[in-house]
């Protein structure tokens, strides 16, 4: 008879545990909002400048004064510390810009400062970023370089995968404020050489490239 209790009780807390997570599953769960769109902060691609993000190494060197110089790591939230100035916005700026805008700060304690901001390890805002997902050979996010086209990027993911499909592929880009895709012939241009193919890449692109069903 106790044993039989026990087999009850067992049933009933599994039932009720399977009506609970069922009950979530149809009525709790609810749809997250989409991503938040950020549209690249490059305003002329024609005079392309690198812009610094989160995770960069910034050599400050600030002249005559050695002991305030040094190197410095983009943080997180973008923002930097150095010996005399505590967070200073780093990310979505050019080196130049933050270099005016230490020397403002320092100028409180270092007469005329004149600093030079150097990029050592270049990450940058993931708004500048090109990111290539799905069936490359190594899909990865790829620092924007001047001038680059899609053929650039894809030697720089080693090209696509044996089941690709390349014609099906989409770029996802940012016109104003919206997100647009377009369709991209990645097989006519890497597996046939049709240069036709290849077209200019903006910061923040992504390319997604599905898998052929065969």
């Amino acid at each position: 008879m106790i044993k039989k209790g026990k087999c009850f009780i067992t049933l009933l807390i599994a039932f009720i545990s399977t009506n609970l997570l069922t009950g979530c599953s149809s009525s709790d769960l609810q749809n997250l909002p989409s991503a938040t769109t950020h549209p690249s902060l490059t305003k002329n691609i024609n005079d392309y400048n690198y812009l610094i993000g989160p995770g960069d190494s910034l050599n400050i060197f600030v002249w005559g004064n050695p002991e305030i110089s040094g190197t410095f790591d983009v943080r997180p939230d973008g923002k930097i510390s150095t010996s005399l100035v505590d967070d200073i916005d780093a990310s979505g700026r050019t080196p130049s810009d933050l270099a005016r805008s230490i020397e403002a700060r320092l100028s409180e304690y270092v007469r005329d400062p004149i600093v030079t901001v150097i990029v050592q390890d270049f990450v940058g805002p993931y708004s500048e970023q090109v990111r290539v997902i799905g069936e490359a050979s190594q899909p990865k996010a790829i620092n924007y370089r001047e001038n680059m086209t899609l053929l650039d990027v894809m030697v720089a993911v080693g090209g696509l995968t044996e089941y690709a499909d390349g014609n099906d592929a989409r770029l996802i880009r940012v016109i104003n404020g919206q997100q647009r895709q377009f369709g991209l012939k990645m097989g006519d241009l890497i597996r046939d050489g049709d240069i036709q193919a290849n077209i200019d890449i903006l910061p923040g692109d992504i390319i997604i490239i599905p898998e052929a069903w065969f």
